[in-house]
């Protein structure tokens, strides 16, 4: 059901212009809203759909823009006790700190899944709605994996936004994390700086490093970004050992992708594993990687530090182990 209906005309002065900066300059909205529109295919160019967002206009083009009211996503019941679980840290002025439950997507992916964190988001903060770059992501300056729990940040407002995606740019906020892996690991401490590339298959590959100087292992060279991720070991089981990691960088499933790399895969890991320890993957019904540990700097300049205690189901686990 169509709305509203703006029509624009592409004056001399703003020919030559991105499709979708022309109108985030004319509307009052988010260049990440716009795009989604533009996608969704409720914007038109001279009647015809644009091919992207990034199309360039010219003087006396006639854009079309509706403003189309969509039918309530129906979110399941599972999805709503997910919602129940999100338990709220810190709720400053400028950003809000939160445990995000382990099975709750951040944000959407391709796929459009009508329960996310970002869905929350807006409903609990409705002001939050186009902060940031992307409509899809409000307020949200890093990620955690769909099957991970812990802290994560996120902004309330576009200076907190700037502010703190400086912060992980720079790499200035400390990331703890508490994780259990399969195997007993000798070293006490470690850094592992295998890099990271993304496989044929979709997933990230990573393997240590081998010598790029040498011209006899040119073959062996690994491709991919630079990742830094340090461990100490906290406890060790017979067939386990629990491990506290700090990430120096943010690549996508870094720790499990080097945990995989290293020999040790994370335990309840569907993704990167070996064969060993499969039944007790299954058995914690999880990824046992929670986010315990966060310290950022607030827009006051002042380093904020918070930290959580293992949920409930990674706690009685560790009791079963011996």
């Amino acid at each position: 059901m169509i709305t509203e209906k703006k029509i624009f005309v592409v004056p001399e002065l703003e020919g030559q212009k991105r499709l979708d900066i022309f109108l985030v300059e004319h509307l009052q909205l988010s260049r990440g809203e716009i795009q989604k529109m533009i996608k969704n295919n409720k914007v038109q160019v001279n009647g015809k759909l644009p091919k992207k967002a990034g199309d360039m206009i010219r003087q006396g083009d006639a854009i079309d823009v509706y403003f189309i009211e969509e039918e309530p996503v129906e979110v399941s019941q599972e999805d709503l006790e997910l919602y129940k679980k999100i338990e709220i840290i810190a709720d400053e002025t400028d950003y809000i700190v939160i445990n995000k439950p382990a099975g709750l997507l951040v944000h959407p992916t391709q796929a459009d899944e009508p329960a996310t964190l970002a869905h929350w988001l807006v409903q609990k903060y409705p002001g939050i709605r186009g902060v940031g770059e992307n409509a899809e992501r409000p307020g949200i300056v890093h990620r955690l994996d769909r099957e991970a729990s812990g802290l994560m940040v996120v902004a309330k407002n576009q200076k907190a936004f700037e502010h703190l995606k400086a912060q992980f740019k720079q790499r200035e906020v400390e990331k703890f994390y508490t994780v259990l892996v399969h195997g007993v690991v000798e070293a006490q401490h470690d850094t592992l700086d295998f890099e990271i590339d993304r496989g044929n298959d979709g997933r990230m590959v990573s393997r240590p490093k081998t010598d790029k100087l040498a011209l006899d292992k040119v073959y062996k060279r690994q491709p991919g970004k630079t990742a830094l991720t340090e461990f100490w070991v906290e406890k060790v089981f017979v067939n386990f050992t629990l491990l506290k990691v700090k990430i120096h960088t943010g690549r996508t499933h870094q720790i499990r992708v080097h945990m995989y790399a290293y020999n040790h895969h994370v335990v309840g890991d569907e993704l990167y594993h070996q064969h060993r320890g499969r039944k007790y993957d299954k058995q914690l019904g999880r990824l046992f990687l929670h986010a315990q540990r966060l310290v950022f700097q607030n827009t006051q300049g002042e380093s904020v530090d918070y930290e959580l205690k293992l949920p409930k189901e990674l706690s009685l686990f560790l009791q079963t182990l011996k």
